[in-house]
């Protein structure tokens, strides 16, 4: 009788599971077309104290073989650009399947021309998957005493130098500051970077704290080129937590003034659900979040609600002291959810701006991927840099963008 009733009640935990998966996938479907936020939102303790305390059953045993651990968490494991922070710690979470790990940095080789939509960049990265985006990589360049920090760009998840900031960089740089960025975390299928790293320019693949290794020694190249005491940072998605750990982790804090984060998963993400939802299920003992991670690689798991890497970058607080943080979240993403997850809060010694980028502007409609071709966010960066500048407020299209325009 209580074997019937432990199959009985884990049947009913997988057709909820299925069911949910399904509003899940139907809530992305309808995200496609902008429409204003819910008044209410769930809070990222709110959704981590639902995961971490309610569903948590120590005896559950996988009943998926996906190659993990079932409730284990992948390892990092060393490589050329080093292994997590050293000490040996787990960062996948729940489920992670990924035993390789490794991955590597590259440098930029030569300049695309600038683009005002990102499926444009997005479409010429694929052909030139290594190219500066315009303005950035004078590494002759010497900061002036009015401009004395250079700006490092950082961009996300499958994403590349050229196609993330081919609107924004030749602005900044036209504004008198030395730019700077590189194409991180490279990985492939065999090494954890799920199938989208097999798309040429599909970079921020691989374990986001040896990630956050190849950005500290990115960071030492321009500091002793330009001979600046520090850098400020521009972020984009993953790149936000990215740069967070190794403000954290790998002495940044020392070497960066202002961090800047776009759409960032600083919080991690629910993808509209599903990726709470697989964690949620994973910590019955089911094993999907290893089978998804065939897809979305070790960093997309990395960034869902309630990973190992996103608890412990936030353990302690979200800021480190003697940094300037400024965050933007945009209603209309579809990457990060609930946006608002992407929001911090300040910790001793540390300032923090969050903005939603259609507060007192709600003609931009940029989504997680276009807010970085949107007029508003690029006079946001500019008079974060430098409070005198003007912010603008223009229509930027959903999906497209745009520069303002279709």
């Amino acid at each position: 009788m209580r074997r019937t009733t432990r199959v009985r009640s884990l049947r009913a935990v997988v057709l909820l599971g299925v069911t949910l998966l399904t509003v899940g996938f139907g809530s992305v479907g309808a995200s496609a077309a902008p429409a204003p936020a819910p008044a209410q939102r769930p809070t990222g303790q709110t959704l981590a104290d639902f995961i971490a305390k309610g569903l948590k059953n120590k005896a559950a045993k996988p009943i998926v073989d996906t190659g993990s651990a079932g409730t284990g968490s992948a390892c990092t494991s060393g490589s050329g650009a080093g292994s997590g922070n050293g000490s040996g710690d787990c960062y996948g979470g729940s489920g992670s399947s990924s035993g390789s790990q490794g991955g590597t940095s590259s440098d930029t080789v030569g300049y695309g021309p600038a683009s005002t939509a990102f499926l444009a960049a997005f479409g010429y990265a694929l052909l030139h998957p290594n190219v500066a985006p315009p303005g950035t990589n004078d590494w002759g360049c010497k900061p002036t005493a009015q401009h004395p920090e250079p700006v490092v760009l950082v961009h996300g998840t499958w994403e590349n130098a050229y196609d993330n900031f081919a609107y924004i960089s030749q602005p900044i740089k036209n504004a008198g500051y030395c730019v700077y960025t590189f194409n991180y975390g490279q990985s492939n299928l065999l090494a954890g970077g799920g199938l989208g790293s097999v798309l040429p320019g599909a970079n921020g693949t691989e374990n986001i704290p040896d990630s956050a290794k190849q950005l500290s020694a990115f960071v030492d190249r321009v500091l002793a080129a330009t001979g600046a005491p520090k850098v400020n940072i521009v972020a984009h998605s993953q790149g936000g937590p990215m740069s967070r750990w190794y403000l954290k982790f790998e002495g940044g804090a020392a070497k960066v003034d202002h961090e800047m984060t776009f759409g960032a998963t600083n919080h991690g993400t629910t993808l509209d659900g599903i990726g709470a939802l697989g964690r949620a299920v994973n910590n019955f003992g089911i094993d999907v979040l290893g089978l998804v991670e065939i897809f979305v690689g070790h960093s997309g798991i990395q960034q869902t609600v309630g990973s190992d890497f996103i608890n412990k970058l936030n353990a302690g607080g979200d800021t480190v002291p003697g940094v300037n943080y400024t965050v933007v979240g945009t209603r209309y993403d579809e990457v990060t959810t609930p946006y608002t997850l992407t929001f911090l809060q300040p910790g001793p010694g540390a300032t923090v701006h969050n903005i939603t980028l259609q507060d007192g502007c709600d003609q931009d409609l940029s989504d997680h991927l276009t807010m970085m071709y949107s007029p508003r966010v690029l006079s946001i960066i500019l008079n974060t840099l430098d409070p005198g500048a003007p912010l603008k407020c223009t229509f930027n299209p959903w999906l497209f963008g745009g520069g303002g325009k279709l």
